[in-house]
């Protein structure tokens, strides 16, 4: 549980990370460094997801897309959740 509690804080911090980045008109610096961290915050989630499906239910998912329907299934996410997710 404490390493799912460590997933879930190094997600808060990518997400803001992210949210500081969004501009309305970024030069092309500041889209890069957007998409960078758009993909680290993904990995985040998605491995929290991962770590969540195995302490809580059981459950050993070894990819993103694996995750995101264990998700729904367990109604961690609602089907618009996962299909934006997808």
């Amino acid at each position: 549980m404490e390493r799912l509690r460590e997933r879930m804080e190094n997600v808060n911090r990518t997400l803001t990370a992210f949210h500081e980045l969004v501009v309305n008109d970024p030069s092309t610096i500041e889209r890069d460094a957007a998409i960078q961290r758009f993909k680290f915050s993904f990995e985040a989630c998605w491995k929290t997801g991962k770590q969540f499906s195995f302490d809580i239910e059981g459950l050993d998912i070894g990819s993103s897309k694996g995750v995101i329907h264990s998700s729904r299934e367990v109604c961690v996410l609602s089907e618009e959740e996962s299909i934006l997710g997808l």
